[in-house]
């Protein structure tokens, strides 16, 4: 098989959302890579379908790229956001763009737990005493066979963690303000590898994101 059959395979197992994402990404020689500024690595561009569901967070270059070629509209501009010029054109890099054509996802029930969604899930705050966390604490410690999932970790502060270590909660005389439980909905995914979020992407990831 030529390699250039190949990487059509390739691409075309990447998913609907990674083949729209990822398409004609050198349509304009002009827009400048990655490489050129570290203000690309940073930024990233809310991506939602044409039903304003969310569907992940692009590169700035690929939503410029979408843009151009005519295969999405801004939905939120940003006064403050870095303009890109073309050979042609200048464009302020919005905040939020969403497809023309409707994109259809695979269903996935459950969320991958991340540091990222366990923080978005407790809303930043210790599950022990509703302080600043910064860090995830297992409610039944794993020496003592807890588990390292949704049940079983919350947000907590360093000071809580420091002090529970490897007891049990009924040791400490301790409860928790919420119950843990796995978080629903497909823009779980999206707050899956996100930290910090653009306040205008609020709207549209539910009330995990506030």
């Amino acid at each position: 098989m030529s390699q250039r059959k190949r990487n059509r395979g390739h691409r075309a197992a990447a998913g609907p959302i990674g083949s729209v994402a990822g398409s004609s990404l050198h349509a304009d020689p002009h827009i400048p890579s990655p490489a050129d500024g570290s203000v690309w690595g940073r930024r990233r561009v809310l991506l939602l379908n044409s039903t304003y569901e969310p569907l992940t967070a692009l590169p700035m270059r690929r939503a410029v790229i979408m843009l151009l070629c005519g295969k999405a509209d801004v939905v939120h501009d940003d006064p403050t956001g870095p303009v890109i010029h073309s050979a042609t054109r200048a464009i302020v890099v919005p905040s939020v763009i969403r497809l023309r054509s409707f994109v259809r996802v695979p269903y996935r029930a459950r969320i991958p737990m991340t540091r990222a969604a366990l923080m978005h899930r407790d809303r930043f705050r210790c599950a022990y005493c509703g302080g600043k966390a910064d860090t995830v604490d297992h409610v039944v410690p794993r020496s003592r066979g807890g588990e390292h999932s949704w049940e079983n970790c919350v947000a907590a502060c360093g000071t809580c963690n420091h002090r529970k270590a490897d007891k049990l909660l009924s040791e400490l005389g301790w409860t928790l303000r919420l119950v843990p439980m796995p978080p629903k909905g497909q823009h779980w995914r999206l707050l899956c590898t996100i930290k910090e979020l653009d306040p205008a992407w609020v709207r549209y990831l539910g009330e995990g994101a506030a």
